[in-house]
């Protein structure tokens, strides 16, 4: 079938094209919002999924399915209404969600299109057809039953970005602070110089230094798991404005519960509805962590870019694996891509953050939110972003690369910084003046202190042991 077909909402007649599993209320929302197009995130719909199984479990155990309200549904059908759900949830109809992310704030328009997809899909299980206009299984009566746009969106969001968090994000942190301790362990004993405001500092091991950046990476993970934790409470049970009108009391809970069973993930629902429904203060949260992780990964990468700038005028104490070539016009030219990649997508997550800071603070007024499908397409791109860039730095160039030890023993032997050993030995001035004294002449401190025998040459040659310099002394 092509072209469109008619559908009829409370508005009235729209043209739909003709396949499409969503209806009118969708139609409109894709002619009212060509804004950016971007359509919300895969795992945000197939999260909307999971709420509607969940919601349909609650319901049909609750009895309201089935009940003696309006339209009450017989088994056959919950369960084409279970099976739907189901289908949404594991993205076998990612292409029928075509609302752009710059939509109505609450995300009702969304809401609706997963309804609309879910009670078509479930009358075409019937055997029924999906196109007539009296909906056995309604979009709004049955699909959406016990529940607001209001407190299933936010749900929707926060099932999402904590499985994302938890799938994704915190196994890609792990793998990529696994890759920074290994090279920590295989290069310990290789001694080079440290640096502090870009200057010459004391000596220390390129595994401790490879060492500290795997911590940094350690603590990214429990952020991790500290961003996930700030979303855990969900909204579902308060309905339009957290009072939970039109639900069953027991329903909050159980479709927490279900989603939990779900997603693996420790669920619940909100302490208060009323706070759950208005302020989006936990994703607000949830986001400041991603930022910092995002903060040391920029760092990371950065500090990996510059180790192994070079390879002849630049530190070169790190080789970065050549992947591309790196210039349309200087021949030979290879650059620290990846590092590049991840320093830009950990910019991009900065700049969410502020988009996520406006949004939840200037967003939420009295009893909703109005800047939901922003606020959830901005922190799941956060996390895949984050994910992805963690997962190709190990992939591509933590994994492979390798020290260049020539390069390291040789900044450590010219450098002036060498002298700060001698300080226990003749003072902080006179150390200094020495330094002062090899810069001018061009000598190191091994060789100066050697022709002025400043100190016996045993004593001067354990003074002056780089090794001996990475550890406190007794």
């Amino acid at each position: 079938m092509s072209g469109f077909r008619t559908e009829r909402d409370s508005m009235g007649e729209v043209q739909v094209p003709a396949d499409a599993y969503y209806g009118a209320q969708t139609q409109r929302a894709v002619e009212n919002f060509q804004i950016s197009g971007n359509t919300l995130p895969p795992s945000l719909i197939h999260a909307m999924g999971q709420v509607k199984l969940a919601a349909a479990h609650a319901n049909r155990d609750l009895g309201k399915l089935a009940g003696t309200g309006k339209n009450p549904l017989n088994e056959t059908q919950i369960k084409a209404l279970i099976s739907s759900a189901t289908e949404v949830a594991e993205g076998k109809y990612d292409d029928q969600f075509p609302i752009d992310v710059y939509q109505t704030g609450s995300g009702t328009s969304s809401n609706m299109n997963v309804n609309e997809v879910i009670s078509n899909r479930a009358i075409e299980i019937l055997g029924e057809d999906r196109f007539a206009p009296e909906k056995s299984v309604h979009p709004n009566d049955h699909v959406n039953m016990g529940q607001s746009t209001n407190d299933t969106f936010p749900t929707a969001i926060h099932v999402a970005v904590a499985s994302s968090i938890h799938n994704h994000l915190i196994p890609g942190l792990e793998k990529f602070a696994a890759s920074l301790a290994q090279k920590a362990k295989e290069w310990d004993q290789i001694i080079k110089i440290g640096r502090t405001h870009l200057a010459d500092a004391t000596p220390l091991r390129l595994g401790q230094e490879f060492g500290g950046f795997a911590r940094q990476l350690e603590l990214c993970v429990d952020r991790a798991k500290r961003a996930a934790s700030a979303v855990y409470e969900l909204p579902v049970g308060g309905t339009a404005v957290g009072s939970g009108i039109n639900t069953h009391p027991e329903f909050g809970h159980r479709v927490s519960v279900e989603l939990a069973k779900l997603t693996g993930i420790a669920f619940v629902e909100a302490a208060n509805h009323f706070e759950a429904n208005a302020q989006r203060d936990g994703l607000v949260e949830c986001h400041a962590e991603l930022k910092t992780i995002a903060t040391t990964l920029f760092n990371v990468s950065n500090n990996i870019r510059w180790l192994g700038s070079g390879p002849r005028c630049g530190f070169y104490e790190v080789k970065i694996p050549d992947l591309q070539p790196g210039s349309s016009i200087m021949p030979g030219k290879v650059n620290p891509v990846m590092c590049e990649s991840m320093m830009q997508a950990s910019t991009r997550v900065m700049g969410n953050d502020q988009t996520m800071t406006m949004s939840g603070a200037a967003g939420g007024q009295f009893q909703l939110n109005i800047m939901m499908p922003l606020m959830g397409f901005a922190a799941l791109e956060s996390i895949h972003l984050l994910a992805n860039s963690s997962n190709e730095f190990v992939r591509l160039c933590c994994d492979n690369m390798e020290p260049n030890k020539e390069a390291c023993n040789a900044a450590v032997e010219n450098s002036l910084s060498m002298v700060t050993s001698l300080n226990p030995h003749i003072g902080y001035e006179k150390a200094s003046a020495l330094a002062k004294k090899a810069f001018k002449s061009g000598k190191t401190i091994r060789e100066l202190c050697t022709e002025q025998k400043i100190l016996p040459e045993e004593v001067l040659k354990e003074a002056l042991d780089p090794m001996s310099m990475t550890e406190p002394q007794a």
